[in-house]
C-alpha cells in the first residue's frame, strides 16, 4: 500500500481551525492502516516535512498526496499533477474543477452529492469525520441552560436571541478555545448553532459541522441550522430543533418550553456508530485498497470518458433543443 502524505499549510498558528484538527485526526486514523505523514506547504516547521523538500525525493510513485485546503487546491493540483493525488473534500462550493485523475474523498454526503454532479467521472468516496469517544453523555447535573460558541454564529443569534435569552435563563457564550469541550457539553442542557450566515459569506458550504454532532453525543438538546453537511445527520423534530425558525419570539417560545419541560431526547449509541473510530477505520481500509488499485491502473491507462465541461454541456443542450424542434416540426407536418 502506498504511503500517504497529508498536505496542510501549517499545523499551528494562523492555520489552527476545525478543518485542520479534522485533517490531523484523519492522519492518525490512516496511520493505523498504512504509513502516513503530515507535510506542510506554506509554513516551514521544524518537526514536519516541507513539500518542496519532499518533491526532491525519488520513487514518489509509491506515495499518494492528500490535499484538502479548499482555496489552495487548484495550485496544489497543478504542482502535483505528475504524482498520485487525492482530494479530501470538506466544504463544497469552491470555484474549481478537478480532472478524473484525482479521486475525491468527501466528509459528508452533502459534499459527495456536490462533487458527484461537478466531477461525474472522478472516483468519489464518503468518509465522515470522526467523533471521538470522549464525546458521550456522562449523565451529570447540567447547570448551563443554553450554551453558544461565538465563532460562526449569526448576527441574529449573537445580537438578538442571546440577549433575550440572558434575561430569562443561564446562558454561557464561549468566544475562546475550550480545553475540555466534552465536559462543557455535559454541563449544558441546550446547545445553539447557527452557521448558515457565516458560510454564505464565505461562499462555500458547511463541510460537516462537528459541534452539533458532538453536543448531541454528550446529551445536549440542539437547536441548529441545517445547511450543508449538517443536513447529513440533523433531523429537525426528531433529533434536533431548527434554529432561527420564523421569528425570535418563536425561537424563544420553543427554547423556554424545552427548558421548563422534562423532555430529553437521548439518542441511542447506534446513531453515532457511523462516526466512531471503528466504522471509519473499516471504511478507510476499503477506500485505500480501491485507490491503490486505481493508481496502479492509472499508471498504465489514460482517462477516455469525455469531461462534462461547460462547452460539452452547451453542445448537449443544443443537441437536445434541436432534437425537440425536429420532433415538433415532423409532428406538425
Amino acid at each position: 500500500m502506498r504511503k500517504l502524505y497529508f498536505l496542510v499549510p501549517g499545523t499551528h498558528g494562523k492555520f489552527a481551525c476545525g478543518g485542520l484538527w479534522a485533517e490531523l485526526k484523519t492522519v492518525k486514523l490512516a496511520q493505523q492502516i498504512c504509513s502516513a505523514e503530515v507535510v506542510t506547504y506554506r509554513q516551514r516547521e521544524t518537526d514536519q516535512l516541507f513539500i518542496d523538500d519532499l518533491l526532491t525525493a525519488k520513487n514518489l510513485d509509491a506515495a499518494i498526496f492528500v490535499i484538502s485546503w479548499g482555496f489552495d487546491i487548484p495550485k496544489l493540483a497543478a504542482k502535483l499533477q505528475e504524482y498520485h493525488v487525492i482530494y479530501h473534500a470538506h466544504s463544497a462550493g469552491y470555484k474549481f474543477h478537478l480532472p478524473a485523475t484525482i479521486p475525491i474523498i468527501t466528509v459528508s454526503r452533502n459534499t459527495m452529492g456536490y462533487w458527484g454532479q461537478k466531477s461525474p467521472h472522478s472516483l468519489i468516496y464518503y468518509l465522515p469525520n470522526q467523533i471521538s469517544n470522549e464525546f458521550e453523555n456522562r449523565h451529570l447535573q447540567r447547570d448551563i441552560d443554553v450554551l453558544v460558541q461565538a465563532r460562526k454564529s449569526s448576527e441574529y443569534l449573537l445580537q438578538e436571541l442571546i440577549p433575550a435569552l440572558q434575561q430569562k435563563c443561564n446562558v454561557k457564550l464561549i468566544d475562546s478555545y475550550v480545553e475540555d469541550l466534552p465536559g462543557l457539553f455535559n454541563q449544558a442542557k441546550i446547545y445553539l448553532y447557527d452557521s448558515a450566515e457565516y458560510w454564505a459569506q464565505q461562499l462555500v458550504s458547511e463541510g460537516f459541522g462537528l459541534q452539533p454532532m458532538e453536543a448531541l453525543a454528550c446529551g445536549c438538546q440542539v437547536f441548529s441550522s441545517v445547511n450543508g453537511g449538517l443536513s447529513d445527520y440533523l433531523d429537525p423534530g426528531f433529533n434536533c430543533y431548527k434554529i432561527a425558525g420564523y421569528s425570535q419570539e418563536y425561537d424563544m417560545q420553543r427554547i423556554m418550553k424545552l427548558l421548563q419541560s422534562s423532555e430529553n431526547r437521548t439518542l441511542p449509541s447506534e446513531f453515532f456508530a457511523e462516526y466512531r473510530t471503528e466504522n471509519i477505520l473499516q471504511r478507510l481500509q476499503v477506500i485505500l485498497n480501491e485507490l491503490n488499485e486505481f493508481f496502479d491502473h492509472k499508471s498504465n491507462f489514460s482517462t477516455n470518458i469525455p469531461e462534462l465541461s461547460p462547452s460539452r454541456i452547451a453542445k448537449l443542450r443544443m443537441h437536445s433543443l434541436y432534437k425537440k424542434f425536429k420532433q415538433r416540426y415532423f409532428e406538425k407536418h
